[in-house]
């Protein structure tokens, strides 16, 4: 199915503004969450996989509040992109709905399955979830993102994007451009400020120090839906032995890891990531 951004982009207006998404196909409701870092947005996420998906399922693409599309909201971008995800499935009544997260967006998905198992059906994620157990933390990728985000640049934009790919012919000029111009975008530059800014780090780093919340991971014993976890074997902003806390936590959780690939299975191992997703979800 081709699916073009202008004919799928869509409106949503809440009582915490508007959440701006994108909508193809009819069928089961699908519901795809985009990851985080400079110029993201779910349409640049999912493009590319929309289209197969929407041969089978009503899909939604949603921005989430904060990355320069969707309306801001105040609070710490996980916790409110999990928020505007209830907001927007109570607004267009779906009930429950398999979710695809990548990195941050998967880490939304675990979020909303173990706070709210009846909203989730099946999970999807990309890369991102669980702790680092042998690899260094933060990863190769998060450091150059936090160096991005504390002085942007387009030279640091690039050493980014090329750590995101196992193929640095995916970093074209085209790509560079598209995401330095979303990248600066104020509500997008104070997001990432908040997320990923050295100091907003060392405040996280405190934080989780001295408290006694136990960190998400360690609770994905509840995500009770069937749980894919997809990874890249080459990632190097989430590398593949985070994956073995979710899979062995998660109880009905399998990995499926994609060879010569880096952190965007769903755009370096696109065939491949659409063919495994597609046949989990039609299970």
């Amino acid at each position: 199915m081709n699916v073009t951004y202008e004919d799928s982009r869509r409106e949503l207006q809440t009582d915490s503004g508007v959440l701006r998404y994108h909508e193809a196909g009819s069928g089961p409701p699908l519901i795809l969450l985009h990851g985080s870092g400079p110029g993201v947005t779910g349409w640049r996420n999912y493009r590319g996989n929309i289209g197969v998906f929407a041969e089978n399922f009503h899909c939604y693409v949603l921005e989430f509040p904060g990355f320069g599309v969707s309306d801001p909201v105040k609070g710490h971008p996980v916790l409110t992109a999990g928020s505007s995800v209830i907001r927007f499935m109570d607004a267009l009544g779906i009930e429950s709905a398999p979710v695809i997260g990548n990195s941050m967006g998967g880490v939304v998905g675990v979020n909303l399955a173990i706070k709210k198992p009846d909203r989730v059906s099946k999970l999807v994620t990309i890369g991102g979830v669980g702790p680092n157990v042998f690899s260094p933390s933060p990863s190769e990728g998060l450091r150059l993102l936090q160096e991005f985000t504390d002085a942007p640049d387009r030279d640091k934009l690039i050493r980014w994007l090329t750590a995101m790919v196992f193929d640095r012919a995916l970093v074209t000029e085209e790509l560079i451009e598209e995401r330095w111009e979303a990248a600066i975008n104020p509500d997008a530059q104070a997001t990432a400020q908040m997320m990923y800014g050295s100091a907003a780090f060392a405040m996280q780093q405190e934080f989780m120090a001295a408290s006694d919340t136990p960190p998400y991971w360690s609770m994905m014993h509840k995500v009770s839906c069937p749980t894919l976890l997809t990874w890249g074997r080459d990632d190097r902003v989430s590398p593949p032995d985070m994956a073995m806390i979710p899979m062995r936590l998660i109880p009905q959780a399998e990995l499926h890891v994609f060879p010569n690939c880096g952190h965007w299975v769903m755009i370096e191992a696109k065939r491949a990531f659409e063919g495994a997703v597609g046949e989990f979800l039609h299970r």
